[in-house]
């Protein structure tokens, strides 16, 4: 990499850098799909345990996992959450900041 050469700027959100349409769905279902990978690491449970528990295929925890996470909205990744014992809280407030526009943040 050379000195002085500019990178372009990013929004923070890569689906809305590439151009995806909902970018900001997608970002939350990612962060979403995250955390309960994280949990499924630390719990030591296999694709297949997570399935049975989450009421659907193998196959489609294991896409998930990699990624491929469309066929799932937000509603049921926040119920695979719950299925793994997490309490899952939606704070609805003001948008305050006036130099962005209000939306959806998973912490």
């Amino acid at each position: 990499m050379t000195r002085g050469t500019e990178h372009p700027k990013t929004t923070g959100n890569v689906f809305a850098d590439i151009g995806l349409p909902q970018a900001e769905e997608h970002l939350v279902k990612a962060k979403l799909v995250y955390k309960i990978d994280l949990l499924l690491r630390e719990r030591g449970l296999k694709q297949t345990e997570a399935a049975r528990l989450f009421g659907v295929r193998q196959p489609d925890v294991s896409k998930m996992l990699r990624g491929d996470f469309r066929q799932f909205s937000v509603e049921r990744l926040l119920r695979f959450l719950v299925a793994l014992g997490q309490d899952v809280e939606i704070v609805v407030k003001p948008h305050r900041e006036k130099s962005a526009t209000a939306g959806l943040h998973v912490v």
